[in-house]
């Protein structure tokens, strides 16, 4: 895959300085050096130590990436929501989780995206998941197409520039106004590799929640996450005493309709680093989610 940009200062600069700038790690300079990519100035191949000089064109080559053993690709559809030849983007099931683990080296949603990019003979085979989800989370996941692109959106999530929109449905009316921050840290409790808690040795977490609509015995909330702390929506609602409807390991109580944690990713939208162009992702609710509130 190759990239070109143009020296624009006036200013010289070594080749290393100016890829930094572009978001070219030393561990990427280092791929490209020793795994057959490329380095060119003005159409003449530079190593990293050349001085630039203005409008001088700096063009560089990036080795394929093959993919990791480990993630053995599965022949299972995924729902693709955007696609470009940097990244993917699919609107994930639940009891699906993102990544492989010993117990299920096959079930998730990187062996998913592996199968897919094997089926389309892609050149980069590596799976880079820019957004995790929970196993029984349902919603948009990102992915990057190549290391390049995962280390550029990393600085966006760096840079609070990527946001991701969640819907939950929560047991009980919440009290107060319709619009709330919760800002309580998060912690691992020393007997659970699982679970969560808040507590203050934990990390800082904070969630934005807005009420769009009030029931009986439930509230469907709109969130913006500002930290991305693990289970955190699933934690911090909890802790207010209105858990997640379905999500038995933090107090919610499953229903005919709802069998997991009611949460859902609706809407994704970051900034393409290739183009400068917002790109804005929404996916619909999910059936249990949807026939629930049907029945309200």
């Amino acid at each position: 895959m190759k990239f070109s940009w143009v020296h624009e200062s006036f200013e010289k600069k070594q080749v290393k300085a100016f890829l930094a700038e572009k978001g070219i790690s030393r561990g990427l300079l280092a791929k490209i050096k020793f795994q057959g990519g490329e380095i060119k100035v003005n159409h003449q191949v530079e190593n990293v130590l050349y001085r630039l000089e203005e409008n001088d064109l700096v063009e560089v080559t990036i080795p394929n990436e093959e993919g990791h053993d480990t993630t053995v690709p599965v022949d299972i559809p995924i729902e693709i929501v955007y696609e470009d030849e940097h990244f993917l983007v699919v609107n994930k099931p639940f009891g699906v989780a993102s990544i492989p683990s010993r117990i299920h080296p096959k079930e998730s949603m990187a062996n998913r995206v592996k199968g897919y990019y094997v089926r389309q003979g892609y050149q980069n085979q590596v799976i880079h998941i820019v957004t995790r989800l929970d196993r029984d989370t349902t919603g948009l996941m990102l992915f990057a197409k190549h290391g390049y692109a995962h280390a550029l959106l990393d600085k966006e999530l760096r840079n609070k520039q990527l946001h991701k929109k969640y819907m939950a449905l929560l047991t009980g009316k919440l009290a107060g106004s319709q619009h709330g921050v919760i800002e309580a840290p998060i912690a691992r409790p020393e007997d659970s590799i699982i679970k969560r808690i808040v507590h203050p040795s934990g990390k800082t977490a904070l969630t934005e929640y807005w009420v769009k609509t009030e029931f009986d015995d439930a509230t469907l909330v709109d969130i913006q996450l500002h930290t991305g702390r693990t289970h955190q929506i699933r934690v911090h609602f909890a802790h207010i005493g209105h858990p997640l409807m379905g999500d038995d390991l933090y107090g919610g109580v499953k229903n005919q309709w709802i069998k997991r944690q009611a949460l859902h990713c609706r809407e994704l939208d970051f900034i393409d680093p290739f183009t400068q162009k917002q790109i804005v992702l929404t996916a619909a609710c999910p059936d249990d989610m949807a026939e629930w509130l049907k029945q309200q």
